[in-house]
């Protein structure tokens, strides 16, 4: 596997050595500086605007500490006598305050060397909220990037970035309703009752990229994050979309809870257990069901992480068949809201993105959560206390 497809968490000195036996070339995906931008405007500048370049184009990496002659790494002397983590902060300072809108899923990491210093790599995803335009003092400008290096974008080429940026959006919204029109038909991967469910949709931004594909049948064996939504016993196997985790079929044929892993790493995950009747009541269960889609999405983004899927993630809640039910709420919830019954069949909650794997599921999952209390009668979920956290309550 080459740097370049690795973790950035698992790079170490010798992947770096590896661009040097390789002769891995500077290009539109990996450019190499020997020094770390200084104080200066000028170098300032000239960071922010290879950032902004490698987001408006195919992403890539900056990698600082790595001595080049025509484009060709021929040694790592580091980068010495600093303190990494604020240079690293510095850094993040930088693109924060100077880039616009924010770079989504820009990842940094130093890399200890066995002479001494550091190597510094900046790991820049293709962005989703492209182009970027860097706006530092009176420097206000788009840059893009090709094999041979960064450019300023002209007017046509910052028309055509706003349109792909907008294209992709919209690819993935009508993913979305796809699949939930497939799930209403029963054209699911594997056969389910009939009654109402939820779907939670986990999209990278690239998952619509024809290069794009992940080895998910490496996670076969990985048996504790394959488990399906609400689920103690799961089968898994191979199919034409890539992997399936299903609950033990019971009642039958169907099957309550599937997890579905695509090989361009897109997660859909659908569950028909938590909503079904009971005694005759059209109930959805105020804290059961948050609590196993938190659990469900540190999981599901995991296997993601796994298998080489970057930020950012555009996470995606639906409930089906959900038109007349009501939503059970705890006996400490207060009592001036009256439950309403939900007065449509599908909930299809806005997108909430994911720009970062370092996250908090409550905050994340928290406007799906109000949009159903919402639903039902309610300003917000529950669940959550005074400082806005999520809260487990028996």
């Amino acid at each position: 596997m080459s740097l370049l497809n690795k973790r950035l968490e698992s790079l170490e000195e010798r992947d770096l050595r590896s661009l040097i036996e390789n002769q891995v070339l500077e290009g539109k995906t990996i450019e190499y500086k020997l020094v770390l931008p200084s104080s200066s405007d000028e170098d300032k500048r000239e960071f922010l605007a290879d950032v902004s370049s490698f987001a408006n184009a195919s992403g890539g990496h900056l990698i600082y500490g790595i001595k080049e002659e025509s484009g060709v790494p021929v040694g790592i002397p580091g980068l010495r006598n600093i303190d990494p983590d604020a240079e690293i902060l510095r850094l993040e300072n930088m693109m924060r305050d100077a880039i616009e809108p924010r770079i989504p899923g820009v990842s940094l990491r130093a890399i200890p060397l066995e002479a001494s210093g550091v190597g510094i790599i900046i790991r820049i995803p293709r962005s989703w909220a492209l182009p970027h335009v860097v706006k530092f003092k009176a420097h206000w400008r788009f840059y893009s990037r090709t094999s041979a290096g960064k450019y300023p974008l002209d007017v046509h080429e910052l028309q055509a970035a706003f349109a792909l940026s907008d294209a992709t959006a919209e690819r993935i919204r009508n993913f979305r309703i796809e699949r939930l029109s497939k799930i209403v038909a029963g054209e699911t991967p594997i056969v389910m009752p009939e009654t109402a469910k939820l779907a939670l949709h986990i999209v990278p931004f690239v998952a619509f990229d024809p290069a794009v594909r992940f080895d998910v049948s490496a996670l076969f064996d990985d048996v504790i994050r394959l488990g399906p939504i609400h689920s103690s016993s799961w089968n898994r196997r191979h199919n034409f979309d890539g992997l399936l985790a299903y609950e033990v079929p019971r009642e039958g044929d169907f099957a309550f809870t599937y997890l579905q892993i695509f090989r361009n790493g897109m997660i859909e995950a659908v569950e028909a257990d938590m909503l079904r009747p009971r005694n005759g009541r059209h109930i959805i269960p105020g804290v059961a069901y948050e609590e196993e889609l938190l659990t469900a999405l540190s999981r599901f983004v995991d296997i993601q992480k796994k298998i080489g899927v970057e930020p950012p993630l555009f996470i995606m809640l639906s409930l089906i068949g959900v038109s007349g039910y009501t939503i059970a709420t705890h006996p400490s919830d207060p009592i001036p809201y009256r439950t309403q019954l939900i007065d449509r069949d599908t909930l299809i909650i806005p997108e909430v993105l994911l720009d970062s794997f370092e996250f908090e599921p409550g905050e994340v999952m928290r406007p799906l959560f109000d949009s159903i209390w919402n639903a039902a009668g309610w300003p917000g979920s529950t669940n959550y206390n005074a400082a806005g956290k999520w809260v487990l309550r028996r």
